[in-house]
């Protein structure tokens, strides 16, 4: 079995409203030095089998379809073999 971590960003010349509105409201709390804030998604979930490469397969798959949106976003990911 593996453990899978997928990190989804939007693409740097994607405008990321959430991002800007978070920087905007640290701002407001003082912290004057934050700037170019971006807001991804942390996935985890886990991949029952045995066979590395069937499990990388799956992962990319499962993240190209479902987790990113392959025209705004990019993503990451790690496995990690859990016994």
């Amino acid at each position: 079995m593996f453990k899978a971590t997928v990190i989804v960003k939007r693409r740097p010349k994607i405008l990321d409203p959430q991002g800007k509105a978070v920087e905007q409201g640290a701002k407001l709390l003082g912290f004057n030095n934050v700037k170019q804030t971006r807001i991804g998604k942390y996935i985890e979930f886990f991949v029952d089998t045995t066979d590395k490469k069937l499990a990388e397969n799956e992962v990319r798959e499962y993240s190209e379809k479902l987790l990113s949106n392959p025209i705004m976003e990019d993503f990451d990911y790690t496995l990690e073999e859990v016994k």
